[in-house]
């Protein structure tokens, strides 16, 4: 669940500063793409983080 928030939170944020900064299209589609990447990573160890305290 936190991977799938992280990477839409991500892509939002990355597509937004790309257009803020006045990129094209496909400087807004990189940005979106490298912003969600990296939330969905951040997203994917709070869920390990998580998982491994319940244990």
């Amino acid at each position: 669940m936190f991977v799938l928030f992280g990477a839409i939170l991500g892509a939002i944020i990355g597509g937004g500063l790309a257009k803020k900064r006045g990129g094209k299209r496909l400087d807004i589609i990189q940005y979106a793409a490298i912003y969600a990447i990296a939330f969905a990573i951040l997203g994917l160890f709070l869920t390990i983080f998580i998982h491994r305290m319940s244990v």
